[in-house]
C-alpha cells in the first residue's frame, strides 16, 4: 500500500511566498515595458541639428523642382543624384532623432526654441534672411556671381550640408562650377576653401566632407559664416 507524502504547515507557506513573489516581479517587469516612453522625435523648430538637416532637405527638393521645371540634358542624373541624397539626409534625421522627411528651405527655415542647442548669439542679419522671399539671394547679393576675389559673398546666408559625399567641394545657385568659395564658421573659427562643383537651391553649401572641416558637433547648420569668394 503506497503512502501520500503531505506538505507541512511551514512549506506550504515557503512556497506560497515564492508563487507570490515570482507573480510579483513578472507584473513588475510587465509594467515597466508597458510604461517606457517612446522615443522623442524632434522638429526643426526643437533642435539647432535637426534644422540644419531639415534644411539639406529642402534644398534639395528645391533644385530637383527647378530642374523638373526647366529640364536639360543633364537634369535626369542630377535628379538622380540629389534623390540619392535626399535618402541620406533622411537616414541622418532618423539616427540624429529628428523628425524623417521634414522639409525647410534654409531662407525659410524656423529658429530652434531651445536655447540649449543655440549656436549663436542674435544676429541682424539673421532676421533679414528670415524676412526674404525663399531661395532668394540676401539683399545686395544679386551680382555675388560676378565678385571679384577676396570678396565676402552670400552675406547673411546660413551654411549647411548638400548631403552629397566624395571629396570637399560646394554648390551653388549664384556661382559657377570652378568658383573657389572660402566658408568661415565664426562660432568656432574653422575654415575650409572649396571649390563649387554643382549647382543647388541657394548661395552656397558644403557637401558632406567640406561641412565636418567647419561644423560644431552635433550640428548640421552654420548660423554665422563668412563666405568669401577666393578664385
Amino acid at each position: 500500500m503506497s503512502r501520500r507524502r503531505t506538505l507541512g504547515p511551514t512549506k506550504k507557506i515557503a512556497l506560497l511566498v515564492s508563487a507570490a513573489a515570482v507573480a510579483g516581479g513578472g507584473a513588475f517587469v510587465m509594467a515597466s515595458t508597458s510604461n517606457a516612453s517612446p522615443p522623442t522625435t524632434r522638429s526643426a523648430a526643437e533642435s539647432t541639428a535637426c534644422l540644419g538637416l531639415a534644411t539639406a532637405l529642402g534644398n534639395n527638393e528645391k533644385f530637383i523642382a527647378d530642374q523638373q521645371a526647366n529640364p536639360d540634358a543633364q537634369s535626369e542624373a542630377r535628379i538622380a543624384n540629389r534623390e540619392a541624397v535626399i535618402e541620406e539626409i533622411k537616414r541622418k534625421q532618423e539616427a540624429s532623432g529628428c523628425a524623417v522627411g521634414e522639409s525647410a528651405q534654409d531662407s525659410q527655415a524656423a529658429q530652434p526654441s531651445q536655447p540649449a542647442e543655440s549656436a549663436a548669439p542674435s544676429d541682424p542679419a539673421q532676421s533679414a534672411e528670415a524676412s526674404a522671399p525663399a531661395e532668394s539671394a540676401p539683399a545686395g547679393n544679386a551680382g555675388d556671381g560676378a565678385a571679384a576675389s577676396g570678396q565676402q559673398v552670400c552675406n547673411g546666408s546660413t551654411v549647411t550640408l548638400s548631403g552629397e559625399g566624395g571629396a570637399p567641394a560646394a554648390s551653388s545657385n549664384q556661382f559657377p562650377v570652378g568658383t573657389k568659395l572660402k566658408v568661415t564658421n565664426l562660432d568656432n573659427n574653422k575654415s575650409t576653401t572649396v571649390e563649387v562643383t554643382s549647382a543647388s537651391g541657394s548661395c552656397a553649401l558644403l557637401n558632406n566632407a567640406a561641412f565636418e572641416q567647419v561644423r560644431e558637433p552635433g550640428k548640421f547648420l552654420i548660423r554665422r559664416a563668412v563666405i568669401e569668394k577666393v578664385g
